[in-house]
C-alpha cells in the first residue's frame, strides 16, 4: 500500500552506510554529527530557526502522523467480514475497497509536492491528518457501501498526502539528522501497521462489539496528530521555503562521503548537459515500474484478504488479527537489512527470488494447511512482503544522479500503484465465483512468480542514463 505509501509493510527502510532510501525512493544520506553552518540571521538566504520546543512539537507530530498512516488499512482486514455483513457488501465490492488505497495513493500523492509548495508541508500533513480523522470519524456512520467507500478515501487522501510529505518533514527541520528521524517514523508507520491488525478485534469486543464503533474509534488517534501539527503550522520555520526538500541529499560527513558526493555532482553536471531523460523509453524504468506494481499489489491483498482467508478456515477473529500483524511486523528487522545487502550487490535478482520463494511458500500453505500452520504462513509470507523496501533501494540504484532517482522514483510508484489496482478486486470477485480461496490463491501466486520475473530485469546492473 503506496501505501505511497502507500504499501504498509512497510514502512521503515534504510541502505547502508553511503546511502538511506525515502518512501519516495529517492536516496539521502546518513545523517552527519554537525549540522552545516547555516547564513547569519538577517542575512540573504537565512530562514528562521525552530526553538528546541518547536522541533519537539514537529518530532511529537512525526511520530503520531505516522501512526496514523496504516490503521485505516489494516484495522479494516480483520473485521471485513462484519463490515461486509453489515453493509451487504459482496465480494468483488469488497476488493473494491481493497483496491482503493494505492488509487488514492497514486492520485492524492501526486499532488502533495505542489501544495507542499504553496502552502508549507506542515500546513498540508495538518490537512492530511484532519482527512484522516473526518474520514474515520464517518466510516462508522455509513449507511451503505458508497458512503462507506467515500469516508474511506477521505482517510486514504490524507494519508497520502502525509505519506509523502514525511521525508520533505525531517529534511525541512532536521537537515543533520536525516537517517535518525526518518528511521523514527519509519518504525512508528510499522508500528501503527501491526498494532492495527492486532488490536482492532479486542478493541471492537471492549467497545460493544460493533465494527463501527471499533473502527471509529482510530479517529481518537488522527484527533491526536492534528494537535502538534496545528502548533507547527504557525510557526515561521514551517513557512520556510524548501525547494529541493525531497530531493536534495545531506552531504556526508566522512571523506569517502564527500568524495562521493564531488564524484554524485560530476555526474549530474554531465547529466545537465546531456538530452533530457526519457524515462518511459528505458526498460529498467518499466520493469521496475511493474516490479514496484506487483508487490504493491501482494501487499494489499494481504492487508485486505488474509484474515479473511484465515478466518473462513477456522481461525478466531483476533488471532487473524494478531497474525496479519505478525505479517506487517515482519518489516521492521528486515527492512534494515534489506536495502544493506541489497547495495553492496551488482545484480539484485538473489534476493527478489528469496522473497518470492518465501511468498509461493506462504500461498502454498494456504492452500494445503491454511489453519494449522498459519502462524508459519503468517511468518513467510511477512518476509516476502519485505520486496517493498527492496523496490526503492533498487530505485535509488538504478540512476547515476539525484535528478534521475526523482524522476524515476516518480515513474515507478505512479505506474506501480496503478498496476497494483486490480489485484485486491480481482481476488475478491474470484472468491464469490469459486465459493472458495484455491482460485484466488492461484491467482496470488501467479502474480508472484511475474513479480520474480520483472524483478530479475529490475535488478540488473544497469542505469537509465544509458537509455537501457
Amino acid at each position: 500500500m503506496a501505501m505511497a505509501d502507500d504499501d504498509p509493510r512497510n514502512a521503515a527502510h534504510t541502505t547502508d552506510v553511503s546511502t538511506r532510501t525515502s518512501e519516495t525512493g529517492v536516496r539521502t544520506a546518513p545523517e552527519r554529527t554537525t549540522a552545516a553552518p547555516a547564513p547569519p540571521p538577517g542575512s540573504a538566504g537565512a530562514a528562521p530557526v525552530p526553538s528546541r520546543w518547536m522541533l519537539r512539537f514537529v518530532i511529537a507530530g512525526l511520530v503520531i502522523a505516522a501512526l496514523n498512516l496504516r490503521p485505516a488499512i489494516s484495522g479494516l482486514g480483520p473485521l471485513l467480514e462484519e463490515v461486509r455483513d453489515g453493509l451487504g457488501m459482496n465480494g468483488t465490492v469488497a476488493g473494491l475497497l481493497t483496491s482503493v488505497p494505492p488509487l488514492c495513493f497514486a492520485v492524492f500523492g501526486g499532488l502533495a509536492p505542489r501544495l507542499a509548495r504553496r502552502w508549507g508541508p506542515a500546513t498540508v500533513v495538518l490537512a492530511g491528518m484532519v482527512a484522516v480523522t473526518l474520514g474515520l470519524a464517518l466510516r462508522p456512520f455509513a449507511s451503505g457501501t458508497g458512503t462507506f467507500l467515500a469516508a474511506t478515501a477521505l482517510a486514504l487522501a490524507g494519508i497520502a498526502l502525509s505519506n509523502v510529505l514525511m521525508p520533505v518533514v525531517v529534511k525541512h527541520w532536521f537537515p543533520d539528522r536525516v537517517g535518525s528521524m526518518t528511521g523514527l517514523y519509519s518504525m512508528a508507520l510499522a508500528l501503527g501497521t501491526s498494532a492495527a491488525a492486532a488490536v482492532t478485534v479486542p478493541m471492537t469486543d471492549a467497545l460493544g462489539g460493533s465494527w463501527r464503533v471499533g473502527l471509529g474509534a482510530w479517529a481518537v488517534l488522527g484527533a491526536l496528530a492534528v494537535l502538534p501539527w496545528a502548533v507547527v503550522s504557525r510557526d515561521r520555520s514551517a513557512r520556510a521555503p524548501e525547494p529541493q526538500a525531497a530531493q536534495e541529499a545531506v552531504p556526508e560527513e566522512t571523506a569517502e562521503g564527500e568524495a562521493r558526493t564531488e564524484a554524485r555532482a560530476r555526474s549530474e553536471a554531465r547529466a545537465g548537459a546531456a538530452p533530457a531523460l526519457r524515462i518511459a523509453k528505458s526498460p529498467t524504468a518499466w520493469s521496475l515500474g511493474v516490479f514496484f506494481g506487483l508487490q504493491a499489489s501482494a501487499a494489499y491483498i494481504t492487508m485486505g484478504w488474509l484474515p479473511q482467508i484465515f478466518r473462513d478456515a477456522g481461525v478466531s477473529a483476533s488471532a487473524a488479527g494478531v497474525m496479519l500483524a505478525v505479517t506487517m511486523g515482519m518489516g521492521i528487522p528486515l527492512s534494515f537489512v534489506l536495502p544493506k545487502l541489497a547495495a553492496r550487490m551488482r545484480h539484485q535478482g538473489p534476493l527478489v527470488l528469496a522473497l518470492g520463494a518465501c511468498g509461493l511458500i506462504a500461498y502454498a500453505g494456504l492452500w494445503f494447511a491454511p489453519a494449522s500452520g498459519a502462524w508459519v504462513w503468517a511468518l513467510v509470507l511477512g518476509i516476502s512482503n519485505c520486496a517493498f523496501p527492496l523496490a526503492l533501494t533498487m530505485i535509488g540504484m538504478r540512476s547515476r544522479s539525484s535528478a534521475g532517482v526523482v524522476k524515476l522514483s516518480a515513474f515507478a510508484q505512479s505506474t506501480g500503484y496503478l498496476i497494483s489496482i486490480p489485484g485486491p478486486l480481482l481476488v475478491g470477485a474470484l472468491h464469490d465465483a469459486s465459493g472458495g480461496w484455491h482460485v484466488p490463491i492461484l491467482l496470488m501466486a501467479a502474480l508472484m512468480v511475474a513479480q520474480m520475473a520483472t524483478g530479475l530485469l529490475a535488478g540488473r546492473d544497469r542505469v537509465i542514463e544509458d537509455g537501457r
